[in-house]
């Protein structure tokens, strides 16, 4: 993909300023917003991305908006998923509502500048090693395996070695004292709960993305794609918290889903690795040119149609707002690696 510069910089300043002053409106007034206001803004940041891959057609061309859609949908409803996992650790740590938009805006920072770093390591690999598409697909598979049959167990968050290093290392407040994170306790510099539950949510999320970051490298291997729907699929997560609440238990059937997504992906990764394959105990290192390619728009049209289906099935199923409880347990949506 061939950009211009000045569209890449003006893309990155402007999604830089636009995350910077929903983290100074949030920090300015910490609460629980309305229905109201959370529709508003996921309403506010799908339509941005909607007009992005639009700009993206003018600018760039019609491939690369296709890539970007079908990467946006995939991680947004892989973010979805992380939803979940979000609301046990607002439970875990008892955070007060009012405090949860924040803590959720500074782990999705964290969880940003990580997956930044995530994306051009990938990328980089990638770019010198395509025989890691064989790898990424077959963790896909797994991944995609591991969803279906892991559907039955209870849901947990167990806090990662990095949260337990940091438990024991810093000096940390019993209580939250509102959205500060540092403050003087008989005459000592501490920190309150407020800064593990940041840490917590942005490795969270990093773990989350050992996943749906290979997923959108099927998709496209454009680094500039691959962050931008991201930043994108991330920047409406911490509204769509507070919009859908008790609606998650109604998305019974979004595991299965996932899974069909990131299967189909992880068999798109292992083609295309077969296209291109350079090992030398596979077809005596020479291309599988035989293997048919799967074009972009199919893939949008496939990951469009199963969430589509996905989010019907469910909303029909539970319709009526309600769900037996070990019905909403059996099938809340489960990543294998978290």
């Amino acid at each position: 993909m061939d950009l211009p510069a000045w569209f890449a910089i003006a893309t990155f300043v402007g999604l830089t300023a636009l995350l910077l002053a929903d983290l100074a409106l949030v920090a300015r007034r910490p609460h629980e917003p309305s229905v109201k206001e959370s529709a508003l803004w996921v309403s506010f940041y799908v339509a941005l991305a909607l007009i992005f891959g639009l700009v993206l057609l003018v600018v760039a061309n019609r491939t690369s908006a296709t890539e970007f859609y079908a990467g946006w949908l995939t991680e947004y409803s892989l973010s979805v998923d992380n939803l979940f996992v979000f609301v046990i650790i607002m439970a875990r740590f008892r955070v007060p509502r009012h405090l949860q938009q924040h803590a959720l805006m500074v782990g999705i920072l964290i969880a940003l500048v990580l997956r930044g770093m995530f994306i051009l390591a990938g990328a980089t690999l990638i770019e010198r090693f395509t025989w890691l598409f064989y790898f990424f697909g077959a963790f896909l598979i797994y991944t995609a395996i591991n969803l279906v049959r892991s559907r039955g167990e209870d849901e947990d968050y167990e806090e990662n070695a990095f949260i337990r290093r940091m438990r024991s290392v810093l000096p940390i407040s019993s209580e939250f004292q509102g959205s500060r994170m540092r403050l003087v306790e008989n005459g000592r510099k501490i920190w309150t709960p407020l800064i593990v539950v940041f840490l917590a949510l942005g490795t969270t999320d990093l773990i989350f993305a050992l996943d749906s970051i290979p997923a959108i490298f099927g998709l496209t291997r454009e680094p500039f794609i691959v962050f931008t729907a991201n930043v994108f699929a991330l920047m409406g997560l911490r509204q769509l918290y507070f919009l859908l609440g008790g609606l998650l238990e109604r998305l019974v059937y979004l595991s299965l889903g996932l899974a069909v997504i990131l299967g189909f992906i992880g068999g798109k990764l292992v083609m295309e690795a077969l296209h291109e394959n350079s090992l030398p105990f596979i077809n005596g290192g020479e291309h599988i040119t035989a293997v048919p390619g799967i074009p972009i728009w199919l893939s949008l049209t496939i990951i469009l149609g199963v969430l589509i289906v996905a989010t019907v099935a469910s909303l029909v199923k539970t319709r009526g707002g309600t769900t037996p409880a070990a019905e909403a347990t059996d099938t809340a949506p489960r990543r294998a690696d978290g």
